[in-house]
């Protein structure tokens, strides 16, 4: 038995897509799915069942022995959120939680961190699991801080030689873009926001730089598809041998003007850029630059090619954004 937190969300509900399509069906998702769409998230899917995060305690008390693995993508994980306390809850405590849980029932444990804890790049974006190098980072917001205090607190776990799961990785996301992520609202990848504009051949806009080094539109993230976040934490399934703090990205930084061009290009329609003012409460602290080192994964053994920014975000449009079926 597998069970996966945060299973409507977007990166949890492709998860489940997945294990399905492996002929993986004792998977359960915990969630809450609201009264809006989110539902639809996991409609295409078999589960063993849907949990509410109010009964996951009884849950995994009564069905401990049969449980495998947690895949833990439940979260905060709006940036912009400034309730720190539910942050914390949510991010820092219920992640422990389920760490315990694992620990003490010889499970794999397989949970999000993100590459928010790197803050303003200025310490690198080396997935360094010391705790050294940990504390050296500087996350710009509370989701970011939230993610950073986990990892923190696992390295002193290890550092002190205490109980571990059988099976313990943490995963660095980037900028993770793809299908079922419509419910995000502003946390949405810039592809779901502009797709709209591009598809009435209207003006896509973009940032003004700041810095002289950056060309407007040119400031550069590692856009990584959410097919290869997925595939990552299969392969991590399939080697509970692996354990340790890993960066996923595609190890390539582009720029938000290359996004664009590849959803005008995906569409076969032609570019039209607009460049605007960033707003100035975020000019300071804003990142201009995001590449994931790659070097421990692909250490570890996971040689399977990243999904190239014009092949991602290709198929995200044709296949989902621009279908009547946006689903995966």
């Amino acid at each position: 038995m597998i069970v996966v937190t945060g299973a409507a969300g977007f990166i949890g509900s492709c998860i489940v897509a997945r294990l399905d399509e492996l002929n993986i069906h004792d998977v359960y998702a915990v969630d809450w799915l609201g009264s809006e769409d989110k539902w639809k998230n996991l409609a295409k899917h078999e589960l063993g069942g849907i949990i509410l995060p109010e009964q996951m305690d009884d849950f995994l008390e009564r069905r401990k022995k049969e449980i495998a693995a947690v895949i833990h993508m439940g979260a905060i994980s709006t940036t912009t959120e400034r309730d720190v306390d539910l942050i914390l809850r949510s991010n820092q405590q219920l992640s422990w939680k389920l760490w315990r849980f694992c620990r003490d029932n010889d499970a794999q444990y397989i949970y999000a961190s993100s590459a928010a804890t790197y803050g303003d790049g200025a310490n690198g974006f080396r997935d360094d699991d010391s705790l050294e190098y940990l504390k050296s980072l500087r996350p710009l917001n509370p989701y970011g801080w939230s993610k950073a205090s986990f990892d923190i607190k696992v390295a002193r776990e290890l550092e002190q030689g205490r109980g571990v799961p059988k099976q313990h990785v943490g995963l660095k996301f980037f900028n993770v873009y793809g299908p079922n992520e419509y419910h995000k609202g502003g946390q949405k990848s810039v592809v779901a926001h502009i797709f709209p504009s591009v598809k009435k051949g209207e003006p896509v806009k973009l940032f003004k730089s700041y810095r002289p080094e950056y060309r407007d539109g040119w400031q550069l993230r590692d856009f990584v598809y959410v097919e290869d976040i997925v595939s990552v934490i299969v392969w991590m399934l399939d080697h509970p041998d692996v354990s340790g703090l890993f960066n996923v990205g595609t190890g390539q930084a582009r720029s938000f003007y290359d996004l664009a061009k590849s959803t005008w290009n995906a569409l076969g329609l032609e570019e039209k850029v607009e460049f605007v003012e960033m707003p100035e409460a975020i000019r300071d602290r804003y990142q201009y630059f995001t590449q994931a080192d790659l070097t421990r994964l692909r250490s570890a053994g996971y040689d399977r090619p990243m999904t190239s920014l014009e092949d991602g975000v290709g198929e995200y449009v044709t296949r989902y954004l621009d279908s009547p079926d946006m689903y995966r």
